[in-house]
């Protein structure tokens, strides 16, 4: 058996779906909830651990389990309105879709059309007129 070229595989290939990686300040505080979180629950199981034993420890560290788990909390909360507050200030740019722009300029020539149209015709009474110049104009524009 002779030893035939294999084709080299890569250990670790980037894949470009997917979410992307989060802003810094959220980073931050998601390892800091994380980290408390983690510490928490440690503590939690000790607190437990020393109640069924009947050390004196249980009552001071079920105590202090109570307060991680409102810092705990806290800092989820923390990761939530980090990331809002990020996106506010940088993050998101609201664009509208070309659909929705396209609509809104006809909307304003329309508009125009319909105010042209009654300074033109203001000696004239009636609404039947100006509807059938704005119609008239919509066709022009249209055919444009």
């Amino acid at each position: 058996m002779g030893h035939e070229a294999r084709p080299v595989r890569q250990l670790w290939v980037d894949d470009d779906r997917g979410r992307s990686r989060l802003p810094d300040p959220v980073r931050r505080a998601a390892v800091r909830a994380v980290l408390l979180t983690s510490v928490t629950l440690i503590q939690a199981m000790v607190a437990f651990f020393c109640s069924v034993t009947g050390s004196w420890l249980a009552f001071p560290l079920t105590v202090s389990t109570v307060a991680s788990t409102v810092v705990a909390t806290w800092s989820v909360l923390d990761v939530w309105v980090t990331r809002q507050v990020w996106r506010q200030r940088n993050g998101v740019v609201s664009e509208p879709s070309s659909v929705a722009r396209q609509a809104r300029r006809e909307r304003r020539r329309e508009e125009r059309a319909a105010r042209a149209n009654a300074k033109k015709g203001g000696e004239q009474k009636g609404g039947e007129a100006a509807e059938e110049r704005a119609a008239e104009e919509r066709v022009l524009t249209d055919a444009a």
